[in-house]
């Protein structure tokens, strides 16, 4: 689903009242859109966000607007937003990617609205307006989420909430905080690897100044836990990653500080064996 994104990134986890999800951020690919949304996310902007927007078979939008309860209903008020960014495409808009939104006819005018594709965008988003500048991804079972959110009723409460999905809500009443999709909390987790599928991919220094981005796959086996090097993921990097594995070619051993393995777990020192080095095979030792 999403050929070349092989590398491991800061990881951002949502509590919503339409479930959980994650959300990989593309750190060295969108270096400025991942530092802008994390500034939203570190202000509290996104804490009692709605999603506002919604568009079967094309997205759900957020980041735009807070409830709260008031003695009257539900008060929906705007984000502040900080200064617009410079756009930074280079991803393609593909089923559950994550992309800022902009103003029509100017590629850096993105602030703090971003939308989760529900379908491939690719063919419509990557060629207007400069390309939207995809920064995350949907993590593990999280696009379940965003199509519950795609299948609510919609309401128009005027104006950019036009398409607003809303949970249990009787139009002929005032809208409560609950009958929005609303974001109660976000953790953010800098693990080295994130393992999604059947493949976990990370940044590795392999010794002599060299550092890559690469993809293990898990390969079917009869006894163990094995994964095979995907040749294809390797990348070479041009700077010492912040968070990486590490790759002894002394006695074989390839260390992973962390992994996310789910929505809510983490793994730590996880350790692997080269056990077949002419396909770059190796075997799972131990974890904590």
């Amino acid at each position: 689903m999403f050929p070349g994104l092989s590398q491991a990134n800061p990881v951002a986890c949502f509590n919503s009242n339409m479930g959980h999800f994650c959300m990989e951020l593309f750190e060295r690919r969108a270096p400025g859109t991942v530092a802008n949304f994390l500034r939203y996310v570190d202000s509290g902007a996104y804490t009692q966000g709605i999603f506002h927007r919604s568009m079967p078979d094309f997205v759900v939008q957020g980041g735009g607007f807070k409830v709260a309860g008031s003695d009257t209903g539900a008060k929906v008020s705007a984000v502040n937003t900080f200064a617009p960014i410079k756009n930074e495409f280079g991803i393609s808009n593909t089923r559950g990617t994550v992309a800022m939104a902009k103003v029509g006819g100017n590629p850096d005018s993105a602030t703090g609205q971003w939308f989760v594709s529900l379908v491939n965008n690719s063919t419509n988003l990557d060629f207007q307006n400069g390309g939207f500048t995809v920064f995350a991804k949907i993590l593990y079972e999280g696009m379940t989420v965003f199509d519950a959110i795609a299948a609510l009723q919609r309401v128009n409460f005027g104006s950019a909430l036009s398409t607003t999905p809303t949970i249990n809500y009787d139009i002929t009443q005032v809208p409560q905080v609950e009958n929005f999709v609303v974001i109660s909390h976000i953790d953010v987790h800098d693990v080295t690897g994130v393992f999604d599928g059947s493949t976990v991919s990370f940044a590795v220094d392999t010794g002599n100044g060299n550092y890559f981005d690469v993809r293990l796959q898990l390969v079917p086996t009869e006894s163990g836990i094995v994964f095979e090097l995907d040749p294809a993921s390797v990348t070479p990097l041009s700077t010492l990653p912040g968070n990486r594995a590490n790759f002894s070619a002394g006695n074989g051993t390839l260390m992973i500080p962390s992994v996310m393995i789910n929505e809510t777990t983490i793994v730590n020192n996880v350790m692997l064996a080269l056990t077949d080095p002419a396909i770059f095979q190796f075997t799972l030792v131990s974890f904590e």
